[in-house]
């Protein structure tokens, strides 16, 4: 058998081998130590789903392949780690070494992506790969040079992931940093940054003064259309009418009650989900960061299943500007989301690109 996608040059059939006939396994190396033993360093400390620390010494030293024993996050995606240098492995993680001449390092990671572990593992809640039943996993391998062409480029897909994310992370901690200096706090009239040309006081007000906020409604008896329907999770369905024509901000009423996300009319919002829709002048995009900043698991009323009222909701006080400096701040804030949303469809394109490749480049 050979893969639906490959290199040019290459036709030789691939071959089953185990892991054990591929890789040599130094779990006998791994050292578990408590965050309260561990002591602060620049070696990255990995456990079954990652990096969790970052520790003085090392537990091995050069390129080795990570793939969780117990404690994984996620079994349709299994951990597998490719490493390269001084890590610290702990006892969740076993530690595997390509032989030389017989298999690439970032090869064996990817192909052991490519295979679902699930069948492997035992136990209930706390689902385990025994190092045993790992060495006896089987896959197709190619020549070495073939598999160190698809180690390469693999390992060159996962360097622009990370680089996509690593903007993105850095886009998301400006907006956090810029929802806290754009906005006066510990009861100042003034925010500590804001646009050339303003200078007058911030005015605190409940939020019943600037937004009316309105229930959502049952939607089973209308027939499907194309106008969306909103539940505290987002877009569940589209129906053939409006309960709203204006913009809002949807925001929980049970559930999900911290995850605030804009409204474009027209839509339908089920009755787990206000509907909040700004009062006059009041800028749409500025009162979403406001919905931001605020902590609404604060005012959760439920020692159930989270909860907020209207009259909670209506209670809050928040302190606005004038409507010129509201435009530009909520301007901003658009900006900086679009581009947030940009950087993360880039992320999930190329995630999703990593693995059409994987199937169609493995056995």
């Amino acid at each position: 058998m050979v893969p639906e996608l490959r290199f040019k040059g290459f036709t030789d059939a691939w071959e089953q081998r185990k892991v054990s006939e591929l890789a040599d396994r130094y779990d006998n190396l791994r050292v578990p130590i408590t965050a309260s033993e561990r002591v602060a360093g620049e070696t990255p400390y990995y456990g079954a789903n990652g990096i969790q620390d970052y520790v003085e010494g090392f537990t091995h030293n050069g390129e080795f392949v990570l793939v969780a024993e117990d404690g994984a996050n996620d079994l349709q995606n299994y951990p597998v780690q490719y490493v390269d240098g001084k890590v610290w492995v702990n006892n969740h993680a076993h530690v595997l070494q390509a032989k030389e001449e017989r298999v690439d390092n970032k090869f064996l990671t990817n192909a052991l992506k490519h295979t679902n572990i699930e069948p492997y593992l035992v136990g209930g809640g706390r689902a385990k790969l025994n190092a045993d039943v790992m060495m006896k996993i089987n896959f197709k391998v190619p020549t070495l040079p073939e598999q160190v062409q698809i180690g390469k480029f693999f390992d060159n897909l996962d360097h622009l992931i990370t680089l996509h994310q690593r903007k993105l992370e850095k886009l998301q901690e400006l907006k956090k940093g810029y929802l806290q200096k754009l906005f006066p706090k510990n009861g100042s009239k003034f925010p500590q940054l804001r646009f050339a040309g303003f200078t007058d006081a911030w005015e605190k007000r409940p939020i019943k003064k600037i937004a009316t906020v309105n229930g959502g409604k049952d939607y089973k008896h209308l027939n499907k259309g194309d106008i969306p329907v909103y539940g505290t999770g987002g877009y569940m369905l589209s129906v053939d009418q409006a309960l709203s024509e204006e913009n809002g901000i949807g925001i929980g009423r049970k559930g999900t009650i911290n995850s605030p996300y804009i409204l474009r009319a027209p839509y339908w919002t089920v009755d787990t989900l206000f509907y909040v829709i700004p009062k006059g002048t009041q800028d749409l995009n500025f009162l979403y960061a406001i919905f931001q900043r605020v902590n609404w698991k604060k005012y959760d009323e439920s020692t159930g299943v989270p909860s907020l009222s209207k009259q909670t909701i209506n209670a809050v006080e928040v302190t606005t500007p004038t409507q010129a400096e509201q435009e530009l701040i909520g301007t901003m804030f658009k900006q900086l989301d679009n581009l947030i949303a940009v950087n993360q469809r880039k992320v999930e394109l190329l995630k999703k690109l990593k693995q059409a490749y994987l199937q169609k480049m493995f056995v």
